[in-house]
């Protein structure tokens, strides 16, 4: 079972169609239990469920030979992908991807099935986990609130917030509008979204309806 069914490295036609197959089955399972809930695109989905079974054929094909190894290499190195970089997640996605498409072409049909279930089942448990933590993450924002000149900005919205909000940071203070203006950005743990309009309000009223933004506290953060 954890043998190569490819005898002295010979790739004969009904071992090749079974490795075929096998990756193909376990890419697609593979490929469900890595994107299941995730904000994987359709487009990746296909990538990872259809990889396992593309390298598998690759080293079938090459089969240790040198010269085909090297002109497949320079094949590959002539294609430019235009496609937007990946989160870390799919990155190591990928490449499990191709590890389990390598044991697959050399014959290994158990090794890369267990592989890719042992890998899929982890990325599913951490996408869970991950879900949680960015649930939690939906309530930090970051607030922009214009005043004026006249208004001193120290505690002028510490009780708004303390009723709104977990916790709460000033963050920067910029003068604006050639200096008749300050905008102050807070970084807030609302206690509830829905609280997000009635504080919205309450800051409303006590910077004379001046210009107010609340952004999501992970836009200007980027992933690896």
């Amino acid at each position: 079972m954890f043998e190569s069914i490819f005898k002295d490295g010979n790739v004969a036609a009904v071992g090749f169609f079974i490795v075929l197959g096998a990756s193909l089955i376990c890419g697609l399972v593979y490929a469900f239990l890595a994107c299941y809930k995730s904000d994987s695109s359709t487009s990746f989905f296909i990538c990872v469920a259809l990889i396992p079974m593309a390298v598998a054929t690759v080293i079938a094909l090459v089969n240790g030979n040198l010269g085909v190894g090297v002109a497949i290499a320079g094949a590959f190195g002539l294609v430019r992908f235009r496609s937007a970089a990946g989160s870390a997640r799919e990155i190591a996605a990928i490449f499990m991807a191709m590890a389990a498409g390598l044991a697959f072409g050399m014959g290994y049909i158990a090794y890369g099935a267990i592989f890719l279930l042992v890998c899929g089942v982890l990325l599913f448990a951490f996408g869970k986990f991950t879900a949680k933590a960015k649930e939690a993450k939906t309530l930090e924002k970051i607030v922009k609130i214009t005043i004026p000149e006249t208004l001193d900005y120290t505690n002028v919205f510490d009780d708004i917030f303390a009723e709104y909000t977990n916790s709460y940071e000033l963050e920067k203070v910029k003068s604006t509008n050639m200096g008749s203006m300050f905008r102050l950005s807070y970084r807030v743990k609302m206690k509830k979204v829905a609280n997000e309009k009635a504080m919205l309000d309450a800051v409303r009223e006590r910077n004379g309806n001046l210009e107010i933004q609340c952004l999501r506290a992970d836009l200007s953060e980027k992933e690896l």
